[in-house]
């Protein structure tokens, strides 16, 4: 079951993927510089985006370096020489990065939001996975200590 629910996980990407035009296609918020919004743990659906059609105010996906976890942030300038200015809306200020986007950066807009779904994601990568052998150990304790006391009662 594990292995048919990673491939129907990997098949629905992908084909999502293959549908709105973005290597990916679902994003997970994992910090409030969009707070109103959308805040941390919200799910957003985005769709590729031709260069000519972004325009100011759209909110981008966008690395700001290959490899680097993605950047959900709001168009706030183009720039003469093509690139374009992002900054979260809850941010006070640009980070040094958001000055000069270039358009091979962008995976794409944002179409839809999905509140609170990515808490799942959220929770499974920071939570549980790094503390995955600590969870398991405590799951044998309890089960040991449950059996014992089950067997003690019983004697």
């Amino acid at each position: 079951y594990i292995i048919a629910g990673i491939a129907i996980a990997v098949g629905i990407n992908y084909g999502l993927g293959l549908l709105l035009n973005t290597p990916i296609p679902i994003v997970v918020v994992e910090s409030n510089s969009m707070v109103p919004t959308f805040a941390k743990g919200d799910m957003l659906v985005i769709t590729g985006i031709a260069e000519a059609d972004i325009e100011i105010g759209d909110i981008i996906v966008y690395e700001p370096n290959p490899g680097q976890v993605p950047i959900v942030h709001r168009v706030i300038e183009k720039n003469p020489g093509g690139s374009f200015q992002t900054k979260g809306d809850a941010n006070s200020a640009q980070l040094p990065f958001e000055k000069e986007i270039w358009y091979d950066q962008i995976l794409g807009k944002v179409v839809f939001i999905v509140p609170y779904l990515g808490w799942v994601k959220i929770g499974t990568t920071q939570y549980i996975l790094p503390n995955f052998i600590w969870a398991v150990i405590v799951i044998v304790i309890l089960a040991v200590a449950y059996y014992l006391a089950k067997g003690i009662k019983a004697s």
